[in-house]
């Protein structure tokens, strides 16, 4: 073979060489050099270098650099090589083999081109070819002098190269010294684990853990060498640019010069073009722009190849194996995480946050991210969505574009919110319901049956005079027109979102993305649990199978646990009713008799008393459940061996969403659906477990209390989750420097900072979802009784923002990037919340508030025209006769009132059926039904016609996809083309040449045969 006999000749001409005190050839590393150049034996100047490299043992050069030849044409590539498929599919298999077969591939190859070229090389060609192919070795020699000669204190503390300063660090593995049983066991994992991440071309440089800060750490670097990443670049399907794209760009609009302050600067929203990309292929390097190997891949597809993926495949890091363990291949970082063999695996960010790099470090793109993005002082300004998306990758950066796009949105909805609290503040004075409550003529007159049994006394109306007033901020005229501006506004959101979400995906490559990919990629805990393989209808191969029997006990506990904690939440809203029932009395009494609580008893009655102190209790118990629950359900899922990983997160969402609903919004559907329905009348009170009468609403209805309950719960959720997002990961950073003994950053290297850092896990994203879900469900759901929650919503998220950038940047270690072309399965749970929206906020209108029947009244029993609402009150109130009270339910103190009044709908004590529910009871229930009717299909049938009106995909991005996929079809088309014209060249001259020796050669027989 061609190979051999170069490596022969290499060998030959080494020993021709009289070295003499090799000793004498140092290479200084008090410069780091800017790139790469191979010294030429040609030149006398760097003669030392090369007979240097040459006494150092051959290593294995042929995965460490691309071996192209410098005279070899485009055309050459695929003229001669086997199909791709196999590598690719070994490469997805996680072979630790594969860069060595695509190396012979290409080995093969030039010796066929070269045999083809020219059978008859001078001697001074054939060692032209020679010095050529062992480039990478001795590149790798030169890296390997440097490395044995650097010394640590030299390099940079803000370094990200191994210590030549060339090769960059692509991701880190972390461990510490293990003193126990299992230390040597850990110890012969990592060594074959790192032995084979070798194997499979990967660079590793180890830090000793006495250059650690703290003295016991041991450092991993890992680098990524163009063979490896042209070869897993092609089997992820990155896209990458071909031609600068010639659609000119759509940013400026009509009010562009009005939103300039709100603007980023081009260089920070666009920092690169727009190209025309197609699928990396390693057989077609010449087709793409690669001006420079060393950042020609993003960092994020970098990190993306080296390590681990949060929803895709686990390529090299994930499919590594470390040895046999019970008779079973064991692989995979996930596993040497959990068993502590490693302690962390990790990419490491550009540099410090609060400076710019410096040569020759790249730009800190992280530093880029913190002073336009990550600064509290731009919550004003836009977000540099491409900018996140190329430094944490697709699937971090469509969350944002998703809460900035929610954001947006929200203002709309909190500046017809807050127009309509604005019109119920200024119609208090006018209200005739509040007129008459605050009336002493009127309110002061009637006396009201008592709230609770024995210890509560009667009170006069008028004593509700404030809460009635506060009453009409939330439930007044506006109340009807912005429960259907809400469910209009919900269908606009998701409609623009979808639009927004194809735009996206253009503008990220993500058109021909497809999220089955996903299906076909198997978790390693599933395939090391499974014991049988079944044939996949799709691949055509055998894969691990788990028969559904063995995970079915784990799906009925599943759903066992998730029911009972669901049970678990509704019996502490009881008991936090029941806590409302027993101290309500106690309020009244206490408060009755403090003299010093006269001047608060107009404005803290003891039923708002009771609401803030039970929503309060509430709050606390929602986040001492979820504590719990998220606990149980990360292991149940666990448990249930999901077989893939959308799979698996997809089984946490439905069981933490379901839990989280039930337990956000239980006390929120009890106020608005259940409160005061069932409550009886005087001497029939209904009572829970027989023992604590039901509650009242006030007499202005539960709106107030609804209202309460909601603001309490949601600005507590809001404010707790912000103060815990920023201040935990803080004090556990603070926590690791201070064991590191030191408090600063400048310090200690690169890879010890980020170490030191939070881990952002898997399920963060998925957390942030969850919670920017159900902070829509208080806005969507509940959003008739409060229209400040979309301006709550808007100022929350203007500080959720940042806060999560602000941590993602400084407090978290660098994410691996993943993929995402969109929101996933939240997509579905936010229509299937808009849908129910409709319905929750006109039952809440019709119900909750008293809109309905103050329009009963109106047009059906008023008698004054002059002032049709004037008897409202008198007429919504009942009369009850107190000699008709049960003994165990008289106040205990004597009174002398024949009468009192409560809030209901019935005939009168002189009647012949008293106490039963009269006819504008019948009358109001009607109306009530009748608007939950109406209000439901009027807005049902606006949310399907603006559905079918807006298109999903904006007309101009169809447009741009469709010019993408022509001109990338043209180019690719001219590539093949002009390629197959330079084989017919090549092989036209070789058949030249062939014909000529065959001519030659039969002229020398003839001149043998005439001559004999």
């Amino acid at each position: 073979m061609y190979w051999e006999r170069s490596k022969r000749r290499y060998r030959e001409r080494a020993l021709k060489l009289n070295v003499k005190n090799p000793s004498k050839w140092k290479y200084r590393p008090d410069k780091k050099p800017q790139g790469l150049t191979p010294p030429r034996p040609e030149e006398p100047k760097k003669i030392d270098a090369y007979k240097q490299d040459l006494l150092l043992p051959p290593q294995r050069p042929t995965v460490r650099f691309s071996l192209q030849a410098k005279f070899r044409k485009s055309s050459e590539w695929s003229s001669v090589s086997p199909s791709g498929s196999v590598i690719n599919e070994l490469a997805k298999m996680g072979d630790p083999d594969v860069l060595e077969m695509v190396h012979q591939d290409r080995q093969f190859s030039r010796e066929d081109r070269y045999s083809k070229a020219n059978e008859d090389l001078r001697s001074s060609e054939s060692s032209f070819l020679i010095c050529q192919e062992p480039q990478s070795a001795k590149r790798y020699n030169l890296f390997l002098r440097r490395r044995l000669l650097f010394k640590k204190d030299e390099q940079s503390k803000d370094s990200i190269f191994f210590r030549d300063g060339i090769r960059k660090i692509d991701f880190v593995l972390s461990y510490v010294d293990d003193i126990k049983k299992e230390a040597e066991l850990k110890a012969e994992r990592r060594r074959q684990f790192e032995q084979n991440l070798r194997k499979t071309g990967l660079e590793l440089e180890i830090e000793d853990k006495m250059n650690s800060e703290d003295g016991r750490t041991y450092f991993v670097k890992i680098h990524a060498p163009w063979e490896v990443l042209v070869t897993y670049a092609e089997v992820l399907g990155i896209k990458m640019p071909v031609k600068e794209s010639d659609i000119p760009s759509a940013d400026r609009t009509p009010f562009s010069c009005m939103l300039e302050p709100l603007k980023l600067p081009r260089g920070v929203k666009h920092p690169t073009p727009d190209y025309f990309t197609v699928q990396f292929s390693r057989h077609r390097q010449e087709l793409f722009l690669i001006k420079d190997e060393s950042s020609f891949f993003p960092s994020s597809s970098r990190n993306r190849i080296v390590g681990r993926e949060d929803l895709w495949v686990y390529y090299i890091l994930s499919r590594c194996p470390f040895g046999m363990e019970d008779g079973k291949k064991r692989f995979g970082i996930e596993r040497l995480l959990n068993s502590n063999t490693y302690s962390s695996a990790f990419p490491l960010h550009d540099g410090q946050y609060w400076k710019a790099s410096e040569p020759p470090n790249p730009v800190n793109q992280r530093n880029i991210l913190y002073q336009n993005w990550a600064r509290f002082s731009y919550f004003y300004k836009e977000q540099p969505f491409n900018l996140i998306r190329d430094y944490y990758g697709e699937k971090i950066g469509i969350y944002f574009v998703f809460l900035g796009f929610y954001t947006e949105m929200l203002f709309f909805a909190a500046v017809v919110g807050l127009a309509c609290f604005i019109y119920g503040l200024s119609t208090i004075p006018k209200t005739s319901s509040s007129i008459q409550i605050c009336d002493p003529e009127i309110g002061g007159q009637i006396i009201m049956c008592p709230l609770c049994d024995e210890l509560c006394d009667y009170w006069r109306l008028n004593s509700t005079c404030l809460a009635s007033k506060i009453s009409h901020l939330f439930d007044n005229e506006s109340t009807v027109f912005f429960a259907i501006f809400m469910g209009i506004w919900v269908t606009l959101f998701l409609e623009f979102w979808k639009r927004r979400q194809a735009r996206l995906e253009y503008e990220w490559d993500l058109v021909d993305f497809e999220e089955e990919q996903q299906q076909l990629q198997l978790r390693p805990e599933f395939e090391a649990m499974c014991t049988k393989r079944k044939l996949n209808a799709v691949t055509q191969e055998m894969e691990p199978y788990l028969p559904l029997y063995s995970r079915l006990p784990w799906y009925i506990l599943s759903g066992v646990t998730v029911t009972l904690w669901m049970a678990l939440v509704v019996a502490c809203m009881v008991a936090v009713i029941v806590y409302r029932l027993s101290v309500f009395a106690t309020f009244a009494s206490f408060m009755e008799s403090e003299a010093s609580l006269k001047h608060v008893k107009s404005f803290l009655t003891p039923q708002i008393t009771t609401s803030l102190s039970g929503s309060c209790l509430n709050f606390i118990v929602i986040l001492i459940l979820n504590f719990f629950y998220e606990k149980i359900s990360a292991w149940i899922t666990k448990m249930e061996i999901p077989r893939t990983h959308q799979e698996y997160e997809s089984s946490l969402t439905l069981k933490m969403f379901l839990f989280q609903f039930v337990n956000y919004y239980s006390s929120c559907f009890y106020v608005a659906f259940f409160k005061g329905k069932f409550v009886g009348y005087p001497g029939k009170y209904t009572y829970l477990f027989g023992v604590w009468r039901s509650e009242e609403c006030d007499p202005a209805g539960c709106l107030v209390e609804l209202t309460t309950q909601l603001t309490i719960i949601m600005t507590g959720k809001q404010i707790f989750g912000n103060i815990k997002e920023a201040i935990y990961p803080m004090v556990l950073n603070w926590w690791r420097r201070r064991k590191a003994r030191t408090n600063s950053e400048k310090l200690y290297s690169r890879w010890e900072q980020d170490h030191d850092l939070e881990t952002f896990g898997s399920l963060e994203l998925f957390y942030e979802y969850l919670e920017t879900v159900i902070q829509f469900g208080f806005v969507t759901l509940f959003v008739a009784s409060f229209p400040l929650a979309p301006l709550l919503a808007l100022l929350n998220n203007i500080i959720e923002i940042r806060v999560d950038a602000w941590k993602l940047t400084t407090q978290y270690r660098r994410p691996v990037a993943a993929k995402a072309h969109s929101i996933g399965v939240w997509q579905d749970i936010l229509y299937g919340m808009a849908v129910l929206s409709v319905a929750t906020n006109a039952v809440i209108v019709a119900f909750t508030s008293d809109m309905v029947p103050r329009l009963v009244y109106y047009y059906a029993y008023s008698v004054n025209e002059t002032w049709p609402m004037k008897g409202y009150i008198n007429n919504s109130l009942s009369v009850f006769l107190i000699a008709d009270f049960p003994n165990h339910t008289v106040p205990s103190e004597k009174r002398d009132y024949n009468t009192c009044r409560y809030r209901d709908y019935r005939n009168p004590p002189d009647s012949e059926d008293k106490y039963a529910n009269n006819i504008q009871y019948w009358h109001v229930l009607a109306a009530k039904m009748t608007f939950i009717i109406i209000m439901e299909h009027v807005v049902f049938l606006i949310k399907f016609f603006l559905a079918w009106m807006i298109p999903d995909v904006p007309k101009d991005v169809l447009e741009r996809v469709k010019r993408e996929k022509l001109m990338t079809i043209k180019i690719l088309h001219d590539f093949e083309l002009n390629k197959l014209k330079e084989n017919l060249k090549l092989n036209s001259a070789s058949s030249t040449d062939f014909t000529k020796h065959l001519a030659i050669q039969e002229n020398k027989a003839n001149l043998a045969e005439s001559t004999t």
